[in-house]
């Protein structure tokens, strides 16, 4: 991919607004035969459950077996693959594990309540789901990273029992996905994936139990199915493509961010890579850069196309303007590759997570740092947050009334329910006045 090739785009340009607003949309092309072949697979696993699941996994899988509880992982096994992976890659599961959960414990919120004056009380309890379910891609794909950041906040916030479903084709584990699942505490782990795995957790069959919430990344027809389970259960969130919005004002070597555009390329051919800078000359520099090095990535192919369809390098006319076009796109990752990146963070309000400083490179996020990978996509950061331990938490309100408060406030909801006709409303809080009901 030579410079030249590379979408630029300048503020100062008169219709700079259209071409930005272009480059950003993304709309999921609707497919009528995935959707109905993800209804078709809901409605049959919930009517005929494990059969239903076992079917599936036949055909999906290649995967033969007689009961769904044979493709129940054991926890022996579990525990067999975090002794076969090499220590390297033990160590760094268990290092990153341990700092994910320090950050996600700071997460947690108590109970709390307040009295008032007359002796009323109220306040509010936390408490965590029950059952969780987490989706784990299989086949080619392997994420343990995605694993540990789904799991331990769930862990953190006190979920009683976490069921794993993950696709095996063949029959065949991915050890380090299984390794990272003894890590985590998974507590039971079934080799089903697709949409009837989505369908098994939302409704339950004869061997899975049924859960609050499901999470984790998917396919296509995983994401469909759990759009169509929301309401029965809850989901994290349906993620997009990958983004990642960097912000330079041309201290860092340009190698150094064209890698870091790469990061989220390479994903795939929908992801998204943008650099803003006031600098033109700082991206020339960049876009030399990424020439450079294009060609000594793997994925290199996939990188190309995502840069080609959906990345820019835009000037602006300064810092400030470039964190009012990061606002606006919401994006997944924002990088802050300036040298006092907190100067400009106080502009910064809408993005899934924000790394600070030449240092702070995306890939950090991604697998160590602590903070969670699991981020809003689509410009949905303007009113959604990462994944954390309150995904996991129900928050229910506390109200005790004193006969004194029952006093004041039942003549309060009276008057309101009459306004609004509910006569039920307003006899029940006024039979609790002082002196209207017989002892």
């Amino acid at each position: 991919m030579k410079a030249a090739e590379l979408r630029r785009l300048d503020t100062r340009q008169p219709d700079f607004k259209a071409q930005l607003t272009e480059l950003i949309a993304f709309e999921e092309q609707a497919n009528e035969v995935l959707e109905k072949t993800v209804a078709s697979i809901l409605k049959d696993v919930r009517i005929r459950g494990d059969a239903a699941l076992l079917d599936y996994t036949r055909q999906f899988d290649q995967l033969e077996v007689a009961t769904v509880a044979s493709l129940e992982v054991a926890p022996s096994r579990i525990q067999a693959a975090l002794e076969a992976i090499s220590r390297q890659e033990r160590s760094a599961l268990e290092a990153a594990a341990h700092r994910i959960t320090l950050f996600h414990e700071r997460q947690k919120t108590e109970d709390w309540s307040y009295t008032e004056a007359d002796g009323t009380v109220l306040g509010q309890r936390i408490t965590p789901l029950d059952r969780v379910g987490l989706y784990v891609p299989g086949g080619k794909a392997a994420y343990p990273s995605s694993l540990l950041m789904n799991a331990i906040p769930a862990k953190v916030a006190g979920v009683k029992e976490i069921i794993m479903v993950s696709p095996t084709p063949g029959g065949v584990h991915r050890e380090i996905v299984l390794a990272a699942a003894a890590i985590c505490g998974v507590d039971r782990l079934f080799s089903i994936g697709g949409a009837q795995a989505i369908a098994a957790l939302a409704y339950g069959t004869q061997t899975i139990a049924p859960v609050d919430k499901i999470v984790g990344p998917g396919n296509a027809f995983v994401a469909a199915a759990k759009r169509r389970v929301f309401g029965t259960v809850g989901i994290d969130m349906i993620a997009g493509p990958s983004e990642i919005l960097v912000i330079a004002d041309g201290t860092t070597h340009p190698q150094w961010i064209a890698m870091d555009l790469f990061s989220q390329a390479e994903h795939d051919e929908l992801a998204q890579s943008i650099l803003l800078c006031p600098d033109a000359a700082y991206l020339d520099a960049v876009a030399q850069a990424i020439e450079t090095l294009l060609p000594t990535m793997p994925r290199q192919d996939v990188i190309e196309a995502s840069l080609r369809k959906r990345g820019a390098l835009i000037q602006t006319h300064s810092l400030q303007e470039a964190c009012e076009i990061c606002n606006w796109i919401a994006p997944e990752h924002t990088e802050l590759s300036v040298k006092d990146p907190y100067a400009l963070l106080p502009y910064i309000r809408h993005s899934g997570a924000i790394f600070m400083g030449a240092y702070s490179c995306e890939s950090l996020g991604d697998y160590c740092a602590g903070p969670n990978h699991v981020l809003p996509t689509m410009r949905t950061a303007r009113f959604s947050s990462p994944l954390g331990v309150y995904d996991f938490q129900k928050r229910s309100s506390i109200i005790f009334a004193s006969t004194e408060g029952a006093h004041q406030l039942g003549n309060l909801a009276a008057t309101l329910a009459d306004t609004e006709g509910l006569a039920a409303h307003a006899a029940a809080a006024r039979m609790r006045l002082k002196d209207t009901v017989s002892k």
